[in-house]
């Protein structure tokens, strides 16, 4: 069985390993999981879910909407009452509604920011945030049990199970919609009307931002807004090279502020008035500077080990508690359920904050950065200039390298700690981390992360110099390292 869930669920090539057949198998064991004694050990957070009900949702890939009736179709032969979503919808708001309904998880279909060719499963927990690492592996032992046994998926037909409705259609967006107007101050947005466009990037996040800023006076543009399950031949990831119709429709003065969603909603990027890529750094650096300065709320503070020391200057600043945590958000989850946390997020644009879900919300953190520019009465731009001269500078690029084969990322590590150099670009190595890949620290405050991927033959190499030659140098070193497992 070809089925491992990675840092975020479980992504393969459709009519490869993505099929009918093994999304059935994979439900299956789900179900299995789910209705386990052992599902809630650890995860409960104080909640009492019901433990029939689920809920599916999906996103506009190529036949999402099938996989995700089939994966209800199974979930309701087992017994589960299961609220499927009428259309496709961004990952956050599924999440949220396994919350609203009390449910015991929930599934979205999708592969996230992958190329076109991916689908995906992401599996969510009662608390509505990824489920655990240990809830994953106890879905991959009933797997390999089932197949070990030749079991196949219970599958109820889908017209007996509406009429006995154990699979009930709903739009999940309303109750969305009704959360967020309580986390953001649409009224503050409303007394600075911005132009902005939104780059939904063809993915479910579609339609949504705009229909939240409806009444605030914006002037809102939306591009890639509709269905292409191809995504435009393009990744539907918020980064800059994949944003050029974004930079295309600020150049030609459709807006003065742009907003990117990935394909399932869950990751935001910004693009300034000139047309500059503001990354999720800047993002979460401006919101947690926002947060504890203008809403003069409190809290630690938990990102990533590939997410920007800007968070940690702030937070130096005002006093708060940072964790660094392993890439992937269910790590920054973990924290948001256990402890009083201010912001949360990764370097790849999975963003939440206090009172929100412990999930990546790139609608959410969209809207907020709206917000935080209207305060100001600034333009994006100048915001970013005066957060890189607060606690820059600060210049950051990653590189994905693809190698043949995927590597260990165990015998990775332990090579780059004992061949580690004293210096790299004129700068000290201070402090070397192995918590997720290997991180480099040095004494300039500079870092350099390599680290290989959880779900495909790729080094990811991430870095943060005080100078652009400095990132450039740690890059270099990042390339040989490829170069010598190639």
């Amino acid at each position: 069985m070809t089925i491992h869930f990675g840092t975020d669920g479980w992504r393969a090539v459709i009519s490869d390993t993505f099929t009918f057949s093994n999304l059935r198998l994979l439900t299956q064991a789900i179900a299995d999981a789910v209705a386990s004694e052992a599902w809630m050990n650890g995860a409960s957070n104080g909640l009492s879910p019901d433990l029939k009900t689920m809920v599916v949702g999906f996103d506009t890939r190529f036949l999402s909407d099938r996989y995700a009736v089939d994966v209800a179709r199974v979930l309701a032969g087992n017994g589960f009452k299961v609220y499927l979503a009428q259309a496709d919808a961004p990952t956050p708001v599924i999440s949220y509604a396994v919350k609203k309904f009390n449910a015991i998880a929930g599934i979205m279909i999708t592969a996230s920011h992958n190329a076109p060719r991916y689908n995906g499963i992401k599996l969510k927990a009662a608390f509505a945030g990824s489920a655990l690492p240990e809830q994953c592996k106890k879905v991959e032992v009933y797997l390999y049990d089932n197949e070990a046994q030749a079991r196949g998926p219970n599958l109820m037909d889908y017209n007996q199970a509406r009429e006995q409705k154990l699979i009930q259609k709903f739009n999940p967006i309303p109750d969305y919609h009704e959360h967020i107007r309580k986390l953001i101050d649409f009224d503050k947005i409303s007394e600075y009307p911005q132009r902005v466009v939104v780059d939904s990037m063809y993915g479910s996040g579609r339609g949504v931002i705009r229909s939240l800023l409806q009444g605030c006076g914006c002037e809102i543009t939306e591009i890639r807004g509709e269905m292409n399950p191809g995504f435009g031949g393009v990744h539907p990831e918020p980064i800059a090279k994949y944003l050029g119709a974004l930079a295309g429709a600020i150049g030609t003065g459709m807006g003065s502020v742009g907003l990117a969603t990935d394909g399932d909603a869950d990751r935001i990027g910004a693009m300034d008035e000139r047309g500059n890529f503001v990354d999720p750094h800047k993002i979460m650096a401006l919101s947690l500077k926002y947060l504890v300065e203008q809403r003069k709320m409190t809290g630690s503070v938990v990102r990533t080990v590939s997410t920007t020391r800007m968070i940690d200057r702030l937070a130096n600043r005002y006093g708060l508690k940072v964790y660094e945590t392993p890439v992937g958000f269910n790590h920054i989850a973990d924290y948001m359920m256990k402890e009083d946390i201010l912001i949360g997020g990764e370097e790849s644009g999975g963003i939440s904050f206090k009172g929100h879900i412990p999930e990546g919300d790139g609608i959410i953190m969209g809207l907020l950065l709206l917000e935080i520019i209207a305060d100001s009465g600034k333009t994006l731009f100048e915001l970013v200039e005066d957060l890189l001269h607060d606690v820059g500078p600060a210049d950051y690029e990653r590189r994905d390298l693809r190698l043949k084969l995927p590597v260990s990322k165990e015998r990775m590590v332990e090579k780059l700690v004992k061949q580690a150099p004293d210096k790299i670009g004129g700068q000290k190595i201070i402090d070397i981390s192995t918590l997720d890949g290997i991180k480099y620290l040095f004494d300039d405050d500079s870092w350099l992360l390599i680290r290989p991927s959880g779900t495909e033959p790729v080094l990811r190499v991430y870095a943060e110099g005080q100078s652009k030659s400095m990132v450039k140098d740690m890059l270099a070193f990042g390339e040989s390292v490829a170069d010598s497992v190639r």
